[in-house]
């Protein structure tokens, strides 16, 4: 692997990863925030509630596109 290619995967692995976070914790605030639920049932219940397999297909399926978005244009500006 070039030193360029390797650059080039960790920037894709980390932008990836800060996607994921931003919208777990965009769940996880809208488990107190905005339904009310996890004050009344905590935050074990809540972080338990958010981390199923279809948001984090969602998670996945959303933070590629916008690396792959951002890098496209990243490219053209």
């Amino acid at each position: 692997m070039s030193p360029n290619q390797n650059r080039r995967t960790r920037r894709a692995v980390l932008e990836i990863s800060f996607i994921v976070f931003l919208f777990y914790s965009n769940l996880l605030m809208g488990e107190f925030n905005h339904s009310g639920c996890g004050y009344k049932n905590g935050i074990l219940w809540a972080i338990n509630d958010i981390f199923t397999i279809p948001n984090f297909t969602i998670a996945i399926l959303m933070a590629v596109t916008g690396h792959l978005l951002f890098d496209f244009l990243r490219s053209k500006l």
